[in-house]
């Protein structure tokens, strides 16, 4: 018998999360889980009119794939997929399995090859610009386990936080939009934090369940010369198969001119990959109610209650900035007085302190609020 639960988050990324309308392609990527959820997806886009494709990958494999991969042979499986991306309205990404780590030990030049050849064009330039997308995560024990609570405990949160109610989280996300899209100045301020930057005349994007499951944050970008200061981050932050710990960044005019973290020589790699690494592509204040601690997942990390995220890299179409690069990396800051309470300013007004907004408009957005 379906699981009741699976079936209502298909409904949810079918019908309101990519909204599929007859006659539409509809591309169903799953790494490494069980089929049930692609079943019920299935339906669900047969259901709404949609012409469903379904391409099952697993990590492993890929991690195969790339270990001896030449030049010509991933511009090639690029050049395959970006086709195929190409004739699809929609895609949903359902992505599992039991090891985050399972691409650690790919070569970094490999990496870096995978990243700009296919998961530039393929996703960053195709995917992103011209379909309705969202991406989740499948609930498994090594998630569970991230998370530190029970298979059972987790699987409850995940259904709970992947099936709210983003309808009603979308009206109170509009005052923080209209906020942000008159504001200028942002500082950012907490424990070894001190950062300023413009975000002036970059719109501000609403993320309310239609890219993400989970979801729940306002991102836009800083105007890409204005970044200067200090900026610590408390939660791990995986990138290619890594876990990086107590990243720091320093900016000047833009630029991010000293990282540091528990593998110094690794992040400086990644930074180099090209120009637009060192700069920055993405500002997000996240607040979901479900979401207090990190699980080194970014999915459910950049949506932290009383987080915010900051982002070397590719900035997105629809907020701007002019940099673009092979990377886009979601470092995640809790600002909750447990995590060491932190204060946003925008244009010297204090609009957020310790992870909760403290301006009337923006009060629709604190947890017993959304809940």
């Amino acid at each position: 018998m379906m699981d009741p639960r699976l079936e209502r988050l298909a409904d949810v990324l079918v019908n309101y999360s990519t909204n599929v309308q007859p006659d539409e392609n509809v591309l169903i990527e799953a790494f490494g889980i069980d089929h049930a959820l692609v079943k019920a997806v299935v339906r669900e886009v047969h259901k709404a009119g949609g012409r469903p494709y379904v391409n099952l990958r697993d990590h492993q494999v890929t991690r195969e794939l790339l270990m001896s991969a030449s030049e010509e042979q991933i511009r090639t499986w690029a050049e395959f997929d970006q086709k195929q991306m190409s004739m699809m309205q929609a895609y949903i990404g359902i992505r599992g399995g039991s090891n985050i780590y399972e691409l650690s030990d790919v070569p970094d030049d490999k990496m870096k090859l995978y990243n700009k050849l296919y998961n530039h064009p393929v996703h960053s330039m195709t995917r992103v610009r011209n379909t309705k997308w969202v991406v989740l995560r499948y609930p498994s024990p090594s998630m569970s386990q991230l998370a530190s609570m029970s298979t059972e405990a987790f699987e409850k949160l995940y259904f709970d936080v992947c099936t709210m109610d983003y309808s009603k989280m979308s009206a109170a996300m509009d005052a923080l939009v209209d906020l942000m899209n008159r504001t200028d100045r942002v500082r950012i301020t907490g424990p070894g934090t001190d950062l300023t930057f413009s975000i002036k005349d970059i719109p501000a994007i609403k993320c309310d369940g239609k890219m993400n499951l989970p979801d729940g944050e306002v991102y836009t970008a800083p105007v890409r010369d204005s970044v200067n200061g200090t900026i610590s981050f408390n939660t791990p932050s995986p990138y290619n198969g890594f876990v990086f710990e107590n990243v720091v960044l320093r900016f000047e005019n833009g630029k991010i001119v000293e990282a540091t973290a528990n593998d110094t020589e690794r992040i400086n790699r990644i930074l180099d990959t090209d120009e637009g690494a060192r700069y920055v592509g993405e500002f997000s204040i996240g607040f979901n109610p479900f979401i207090r601690e990190p699980m080194k997942d970014i999915l459910f990390d950049e949506k932290i209650d009383g987080s915010l995220h900051f982002t070397p890299g590719q900035a997105y179409e629809n907020a701007y900035n002019g940099n673009d690069s092979s990377i886009h990396w979601d470092m995640v800051l809790i600002q909750r007085a447990d995590y060491g309470g932190g204060e946003i300013c925008f244009d010297d007004r204090l609009i957020r302190k310790d992870g909760r907004f403290v301006v009337p408009e923006l009060e629709g957005l604190n947890p017993e609020n959304l809940k």
